[in-house]
């Protein structure tokens, strides 16, 4: 494939959102070969049974951005408001969060696990019998259950 051909597929933004275990989210935004710019919004879900992923794709272009917007911001508020207003709603921006936080800390070989008491105990590379039989260490944003 030439330069030219390649450049068109490439993103010049990109945003990935992963959601829950299986399912992750690209917003790209594109160029034209006349200079304009549209977004790409795909949804990739992982198969259940390991093959691989399926996706689907939303092409958006900027004279439907507003309208675009507006029907999913009517959409999503409807939710909110009306059917679920007693839903919290961050409830998953937290959890995300703090595995976020867990995964750095990990990493960083400063991980402190908490217990039911409320003291902490710190946790080190070796693994006794019975951190093996009780909860699974989390090494990718996948291992995230919802």
């Amino acid at each position: 494939m030439d330069n030219e051909n390649q450049k068109k597929f490439e993103s010049v933004f990109s945003k990935k959102v992963r959601a829950g275990k299986r399912r992750t989210y690209f917003f790209d935004v594109r160029q034209t070969k006349g200079d304009d710019y549209y977004l790409t919004l795909t949804e990739s879900t992982r198969r259940i049974n390991g093959d691989g992923y399926e996706r689907h794709k939303i092409f958006l272009y900027k004279e439907d951005f507003n309208r675009f917007q507006g029907g999913l911001d009517e959409a999503i508020n409807y939710i909110k408001t009306d059917l679920m207003p007693d839903y919290d709603y961050e409830e998953f921006d937290r959890r995300q969060a703090e595995w976020e936080e867990k995964r750095a800390a990990m990493e960083a070989g400063t991980w402190v696990e908490p217990t039911e008491e409320g003291t902490t105990t710190e946790t080190t590379t070796e693994t006794s019998s019975e951190e093996e039989v009780g909860e699974k260490e989390i090494e990718s944003e996948d291992d995230i259950s919802w």
